[in-house]
């Protein structure tokens, strides 16, 4: 329980400080940056959604679940990815899965399978 505690608690600082260093910069007119966490579902994500010249945006910039006692990283645009962030945060390469990435092309990374 105290590893879970501590990736929710590490997954909520890195997201809320990437939004906040993003935040400097304004995005477009109407389109808001939105943070969701929900730890009952263990879902984390950081995305962007409104209106832009008639167009509506709906962007996922990074979603992470954590599943079976590992981070799953399903979406990540940022520069330098979240699993670089976590690593340096003492995470495990072995508790990361790489989930945007094919199952079959996981056993290549230095990452976990599943």
């Amino acid at each position: 329980m105290e590893k879970l505690t501590s990736y929710r608690n590490l997954i909520k600082n890195i997201l809320s400080e990437y939004e906040k260093l993003a935040s400097q910069t304004p995005n477009p007119y109407g389109v808001d940056s939105v943070l969701a966490f929900d730890e009952q579902r263990d879902q984390y994500i950081w995305s962007q959604v409104g209106w832009h010249d008639d167009k509506k945006i709906t962007a996922i910039t990074v979603y992470i679940r954590i599943k079976n006692d590992k981070i799953y990283i399903e979406e990540d645009w940022t520069e330098e990815g979240i699993a670089t962030e976590l690593i340096r945060l003492g995470v495990p390469a072995s508790d990361i899965v790489l989930a945007f990435q094919p199952p079959e092309v996981r056993q290549y990374t230095e990452f976990a399978i599943a």
